[in-house]
């Protein structure tokens, strides 16, 4: 393994930036659309409207976790149904950029991506060099 190749700091990279991405977007829905509109909107999506409070918990929790390597591979697969569920329920409709109206599935789908990736990076602790 090379200086360039660095299994530890790749995965603190990944685990950063997802924790970063979760916990925003629980924030988003918490500090701007508040907890009582997106519980509105779930329920405009005709799941109960305290899914929404559940969804912003899920967030700021996972992304906290994350960001404090508490059982990261394990969070970032937990959170894996979440996104799943936005694609499915929201984003699919909308076509796969997620700059289309409403959001495309590109982002979330990217989402869950990284977050199998770092579920399977594991500690990074065997990794060794190709």
């Amino acid at each position: 393994m090379n200086r360039l190749q660095n299994p530890y700091l790749a995965t603190l990279l990944l685990r950063l930036s997802l924790g970063l991405m979760y916990l925003s977007h629980g924030a988003l829905k918490l500090f701007v659309f508040g907890p009582a509109g997106t519980a509105g909107y779930f329920a405009s999506l005709g799941l109960p409207g305290f899914f929404g409070y559940i969804a912003i918990a899920i967030e700021i929790g996972g992304g906290l976790l994350l960001l404090a390597g508490i059982q990261a591979r394990w969070v970032a697969l937990l959170l894996i149904p979440q996104l799943l569920g936005a694609i499915v329920l929201v984003h699919a409709a909308n076509g796969w950029m997620f700059a289309n109206a409403g959001g495309g599935w590109e982002y979330p789908a990217f989402l869950i991506a990284a977050s199998l990736a770092l579920f399977l990076q594991g500690d990074a602790k065997r990794a060794r060099a190709a």
